[in-house]
């Protein structure tokens, strides 16, 4: 009986030892190197959920590629709503700071990205809350960079920056 206990006590301390070092580890992982997340609605179509309601893709967001508010034209990126902070929302980013980007059913026809901002859009036009809604996104709001499906199995890939021929800002500044 001696031993049992011994063994019961010796068993629950590793686990104790385990558990408050894997925890803050995970923790600390996925805040701030990558985690997934399941992308719901018709706003990226077609790169994103395809299939419509019947299907959700499921994808890897990297955390760590965008920690020093680097982003691309094309990037599919993951940020917090501007209109509601509890909410993220994945968009393509189109345009950066400096850029002038012809507006698709903003007030303003021709718009110059402010600096420290983005103009973010989805794939579905027509079907996407996005810049063209609520103008430029500041990085500050920037939460990943999308850069895998995960799920479903049949459409595991890298996601590609690309940025669609017809969004291809008026005028760009580049560095």
């Amino acid at each position: 009986m001696m031993l049992a206990q011994g063994f019961g006590r010796r068993y629950m301390k590793a686990f104790l030892k385990g558990f408050f070092v894997a925890v803050p580890v995970t923790v600390t992982f996925l805040d701030q190197v990558a985690c997934v997340a399941r992308v719901e609605g018709a706003s990226m179509q077609p790169s994103l959920n395809p299939g419509g309601s019947h299907s959700s893709d499921v994808v890897l967001l990297n955390h760590w590629k965008v920690r020093n508010y680097e982003v691309q034209r094309g990037d599919i990126v993951s940020l917090v709503s501007p209109k509601n902070p509890e909410q993220k929302i994945i968009k393509r980013v189109i345009a950066l700071e400096g850029d002038i980007i012809k507006t698709i059913g903003h007030k303003n026809r021709y718009v110059k990205v402010p600096r420290g901002h983005m103009w973010v859009e989805g794939d579905h036009h027509g079907h996407s809350f996005d810049s063209n809604a609520f103008g430029p996104v500041a990085l500050g709001l920037l939460h990943a960079h999308a850069t895998h499906i995960l799920w479903p199995p049949e459409r595991w890939q890298r996601l590609e920056s690309v940025l669609p021929p017809e969004r291809v800002p008026v005028q760009t500044e580049e560095k």
